[in-house]
């Protein structure tokens, strides 16, 4: 594989990895969008917000291309070291969106500008270790949008109840309600069963 096709074939996984984490959103109110779903707080909208810092800071500030207008998604904003992790009530959901998608642009445009070779320095990494290939920091932020996906897959399952990587969850068994039901019933028994022993 040369070096465009590889180019090709890792923003294929990023973009499909961004619309997975975008769709959560669909359809969902602002209460539900923003809701804090676990005892650290994490919401959707919040992983947006997050993801959006990860690909302006990795494929623009890491390489000298800072995106404008673009927070630093590691700066202590208000002593809050997680700002970059929940939308305040005055970031709309068009705002947060808005910024994933000008900040995914700008990745794409800096993987198109530089060879999968060039080396960037990661500001917020330690100093002794702090630089990195733009092929090493393409597959780490494929990860960890990939991870940020799931995170999202779940809350919104917790949330209304879909699931999967895609609107009508493609990617999982065809089951009604009482499928899921009988299944998840399925999966309780054995969980008891082997809690039991």
């Amino acid at each position: 594989m040369d070096e465009a096709e590889t180019k090709a074939d890792l923003l294929h996984h990023l973009r499909d990895a961004r619309e997975a984490l975008l769709w959560k959103l669909d359809g969902l109110g602002e209460y539900d969008v923003r809701r804090p779903m676990t005892p650290t707080g994490t919401n959707l909208l919040g992983l947006v917000k997050h993801a959006a810092g990860v690909e302006a800071g990795y494929f623009g500030a890491a390489f000298g291309r800072p995106l404008p207008d673009l927070p630093d998604p590691w700066a202590v904003v208000e002593d809050d070291p997680n700002a970059d992790m929940w939308a305040t009530a005055d970031e709309t959901r068009e705002h947060v969106i808005g910024l994933y998608r000008r900040a995914g642009a700008h990745a794409d445009a800096t993987v198109a500008a530089l060879p999968l070779a060039t080396v960037g320095r990661v500001g917020w990494w330690p100093p002794e270790r702090n630089t990195a290939t733009l092929h090493r920091l393409l597959v780490r932020v494929i990860a960890d949008t990939q991870r940020h996906a799931g995170h999202a897959d779940i809350l919104r399952e917790l949330l209304d109840g879909s699931a999967g990587t895609r609107p009508g969850g493609g990617d999982l068994p065809a089951g009604d309600r009482a499928w899921w039901a009988a299944h998840r019933a399925r999966v309780e028994r054995a969980a008891r069963e082997a809690g039991g022993r």
